[in-house]
């Protein structure tokens, strides 16, 4: 099993920046597909970006906006949220693929994210 731990969320500008970061502990593997997930208030929770050996993806909605990158030596990913958006307000969730399942088998508590207009 992984821990998962999301941090940096908070008040951003439109417009502005926000860097979340997720560290994993336990049984980490750089090969571990990572993702970022968000629900905002009175919806279901949806995909924002992913990453693993063959690249990177993202929704369509964060294209251009946000990058997600991974620093394997210290077992983090990352979320660069460039010109934020209110509908980008949310809380953010840490995901990972660790049982080759094909879906999301570890999650982190959340962080929230608040765009103001």
């Amino acid at each position: 099993q992984v821990q998962l731990r999301e941090s940096g969320g908070g008040l951003v500008h439109t417009g502005g920046s926000l860097r979340l970061s997720c560290t994993a502990s336990g049984r980490t593997d750089s090969t571990y597909t990572m993702a970022w997930f968000r629900q905002a208030p009175g919806k279901e929770r949806s995909f924002v970006a992913a990453i693993n050996l063959s690249g990177t993806y993202y929704a369509d909605s964060v294209k251009g906006r946000f990058t997600i990158s991974r620093d394997n030596a210290k077992n983090t990913i990352y979320l660069q949220m460039n010109n934020a958006k209110p509908e980008d307000t949310a809380v953010y969730y840490c995901a990972a693929q660790t049982r080759g399942s094909g879906g999301y088998d570890d999650w982190g508590q959340g962080t929230q994210v608040t765009v103001s207009s």
